[in-house]
C-alpha cells in the first residue's frame, strides 16, 4: 500500500467583478478496492454551497453555487489516499478473450455497448490505415499484447505537446499533426481500441511523477479497456505504461470532453485568466 497527498489548486482572476454561475467539480479520486480516501477537503473562495452526487458513470461530482460577486475564484482540493494497486499486471483474462479477435458475451455487450464503436467507420480512413501498421487479421496475437502494441505505437510515433486550450483532438487530428497532449493520446487509444471492437473508456486523474516534458504538475489522462475476467484495465499511451500505483483516477467517461476537472461560467464584461497547479506527494 502506498499513501499519497494530492493538492489540486485552480485560480481564476477576473479584470472586474463578475457573478459566478454553477461550477461542476470533478476532483475527488474514485474509491474502490484498489484506492481508499483517508481524508478529503475542498476549499472554495468566495464561499460556495456544495451539493455532491454520483453521475451516471459513478464519478463523484460536486456542484458549487455562489451568491456574491467576485473578482477572484480559488478552488483548492486536498486529499490523502491509500493506493493498493501495487501489482497492475496481476490479473487473468478469461480463456475466450486471451487471443484477439474475440467477442464479448451477449450479457456483457448490453452493458458495454456505449463504450464500443462510437465513431462511424469509414473503410480505409486514417485510423484504419494507422491500425493496419500495427495489426492485420492474419497476424495471431494475444489481446493484451495487441493493446500494448497500440500504446507503444502512440508513444513512439507521436510527439507530446502540452496544450492549454480546452477540448480533445480527434484521432484523425492527432495522427495528422503527429502531436498531442495526454488527453489526445488517451482519446486516440480509446478510438483505436473501439475500432477493433473492444470496449474502452477515457480516464481523467492524477499522476505521481517527477516534473518532466510530460508532467508539469497538472491533471493526467489515460484509457481503460474492458478485458473479460480482469475487468477495466488501464493503459497510459503517453508513457507507454499500464496504469498502476502512480495513476490515481478521478473520473471515467464514454466521451472525454464530458469530464473536465472544473467547468463553469461567469456573467460580466471581464477578462479572465487561469492558473492551475497539481502536486502529488508520496507519504510514508
Amino acid at each position: 500500500m502506498q499513501r499519497y497527498k494530492i493538492l489540486h489548486r485552480t485560480y481564476y482572476n477576473f479584470s472586474a467583478a463578475v457573478r459566478l454561475g454553477p461550477h461542476t467539480l470533478l476532483v475527488r479520486p474514485r474509491e474502490g478496492h484498489e484506492l481508499r480516501i483517508e481524508s478529503a477537503n475542498l476549499e472554495i473562495t468566495p464561499p460556495a454551497t456544495l451539493r455532491w452526487h454520483r453521475d451516471v458513470e459513478d464519478n463523484s461530482v460536486a456542484i458549487a453555487t455562489f451568491d456574491s460577486a467576485t473578482s477572484q475564484l480559488l478552488i483548492e482540493s486536498e486529499a490523502i489516499i491509500q493506493q493498493h494497486n501495487r501489482a497492475p499486471l496481476d490479473f487473468l483474462v478469461a480463456d475466450y478473450a486471451v487471443d484477439y479477435p474475440f467477442s464479448y458475451t451477449p450479457e456483457d455487450r448490453v452493458v458495454l455497448a456505449p463504450y464500443m464503436n462510437l465513431a462511424m467507420r469509414k473503410s480505409g480512413d486514417t485510423l484504419d490505415q494507422w491500425l493496419a501498421t500495427i495489426w492485420r487479421l492474419d497476424d495471431p496475437v494475444q489481446t493484451y499484447a495487441l493493446l500494448q502494441r497500440i500504446s507503444a505505437q502512440i508513444q513512439n510515433q507521436l510527439s507530446y505537446r502540452r496544450r492549454e486550450e480546452p477540448g480533445v483532438q480527434s484521432s484523425v487530428e492527432t495522427l495528422s499533426c503527429g502531436t498531442g497532449s495526454c488527453r489526445d493520446f488517451a482519446n486516440l487509444f480509446v478510438e483505436a481500441v473501439r475500432r477493433l471492437g473492444l470496449a474502452a473508456r477515457f480516464v481523467s486523474g492524477y499522476l505521481n511523477s517527477p516534473p518532466s516534458a510530460v508532467d508539469f504538475g497538472a491533471t493526467h489522462a489515460w484509457a481503460e479497456v474492458y478485458l473479460p475476467g480482469a475487468g477495466w484495465k488501464g493503459f497510459d499511451p503517453t508513457l507507454d505504461d499500464v496504469a498502476g500505483t502512480n495513476h490515481i483516477a478521478v473520473a471515467v467517461a464514454r466521451l472525454p470532453e464530458t469530464v473536465p476537472p472544473i467547468a463553469g461560467s461567469f456573467f460580466g464584461s471581464a477578462a479572465a485568466s487561469l492558473d492551475v497547479g497539481v502536486w502529488v506527494t508520496e507519504l510514508s
